[in-house]
């Protein structure tokens, strides 16, 4: 794979960043993240089904999915899209709802490298350093690196 996904979690502070690059223009990976039914073809790992209740990719819109894995369990997730700006940026909440109450804040850059590429940059704030280093442990990185291997794939 040529776009390595790069997770940094630095000791100490409650935050993780990731930046991962793709071989398609800006507007195109912004749409993979902004239309639920594109969303639900690359987001997280293979074996586990999503299913989108609410993907609204604006300004103030809410999302929400459950993911279910082959022997049945289910892990629900939700959050808001406090600010959209179309192929540029988006903040939103991002809530484990197995751990409820801990609420991080993301904000995700879409950057135009030019040549047909784009690079993208996560920042995600955790209440505490102890949720931070669950959600680091929780293998999280792997997940986002098939969903983003599977994004590779969609955009070619």
């Amino acid at each position: 794979m040529s776009n390595e996904l790069h997770v940094d979690a630095p000791a100490g502070v409650p935050f993780i960043d990731i930046t991962r690059e793709f071989d398609a223009p800006v507007s195109r990976v912004f749409e993979a993240h902004a239309k639920p039914e594109l969303v639900a073809q690359w987001m997280g790992p293979r074996e586990l089904e999503m299913d989108i209740s609410e993907w609204d990719f604006v300004s103030g819109g809410r999302w929400s999915y459950v993911s279910t894995a082959p022997d049945g369990s289910t892990h629900g997730f939700r959050g808001m899209f406090h600010t959209v700006r179309a192929d540029e940026f988006a903040i939103q909440t991002f809530e484990y709802l197995g751990f409820p109450d801990v609420v991080a804040i993301e904000s995700v850059t879409f950057e135009d490298l030019g040549d047909d590429r784009t690079r993208i940059r996560i920042h995600s704030v955790y209440p505490t350093l102890e949720s931070r280093d669950g959600m680091v442990a929780s293998g999280m990185e792997g997940g986002m690196d098939v969903g983003y291997q599977r994004l590779d794939a969609l955009l070619s």
